[in-house]
């Protein structure tokens, strides 16, 4: 079966060598090399067999890209200002960088440059938001094969009689549709009387919220804790800290 030719900027994401974004910049710099040869024309296409090699000033470049991780508080919206409300990135300023922060990292303005949410978390939710410059851990955490999964804990009451059935907990762990489709199995517990602890490998909007509204259960709290290998921890609220170099999601 004959090679089909993909966009370079495309071939360069499924690499892992960058996002798209970051691809056509290089390109556009003369930084990118296809069988040798400096291939500085946007939308130029190549084959899979292709060697394609960068050239050591995007590797620099993207060495100083940053990655940072806030406890969101009540509030803030993930990305863009909305209905008069601020965007997450705002609380990146030296002030409210966690004291016990361990990078070395020095902050500089520009690294608000690019800063743009790796996933999203509500208005009305709290806890761990990443904002990276890195297209490669924009595409890990949000892509379309992404299977690094986020744990939740979920402060809920029950608005039927009595108690959660066992049968709801299990729909709550695979079975329930949304938008026309069968949700991916999750990972849903009891934390303790009235909290549940969520771990899910998807995030359509407003997934648990109305995950829980389908067995009759009101979310009155919901907390980012853990995406992938990288816990909140003890970050504290309104608060950022650089994900560290040998912290992998």
């Amino acid at each position: 079966m004959s090679e089909e030719l993909l966009r370079l900027s495309k071939r360069m994401s499924e690499l892992g060598l960058c996002s798209r974004r970051e691809a056509d910049e290089w390109i556009a710099r003369g930084w990118v090399r296809v069988d040798g040869q400096v291939v500085s024309e946007l939308g130029t296409k190549i084959y899979p067999s292709q060697r394609v090699t960068v050239e050591r000033q995007a590797a620099a470049e993207q060495s100083k890209r940053v990655t940072v991780l806030i406890n969101k508080p009540m509030g803030y919206v993930s990305g863009q200002a909305e209905d008069g409300y601020q965007p997450a990135v705002v609380l990146v300023k030296p002030e409210n960088r966690w004291a016990d922060d361990p990078s070395p990292e020095i902050f500089h303005p520009t690294q608000l440059r690019s800063l743009v949410p790796a996933g999203r978390l509500d208005i009305d939710s709290v806890g761990l938001l990443v904002l990276t410059q890195d297209g490669r851990v924009a595409k890990h955490l949000i892509g379309e094969t992404t299977d690094v999964d986020k744990e939740y804990l979920v402060r809920v009451e029950y608005t039927k009689p009595g108690k959660l059935p066992d049968s709801d907990l299990k729909k709550l762990n695979h079975g329930l549709w949304m938008d026309g489709k069968p949700l991916l199995p999750a990972k849903v517990r009891w934390q303790n009387d009235d909290q549940l602890s969520f771990t899910l490998r998807e995030g359509k909007k407003r997934q648990i919220r109305r995950m829980c509204d389908m067995v009759g259960l009101k979310v009155v709290g919901l907390k980012r804790v853990r995406i992938g290998k990288v816990k909140l921890g003890d970050l504290p609220v309104g608060q950022w800290r650089y994900l560290r170099p040998e912290e992998q999601f």
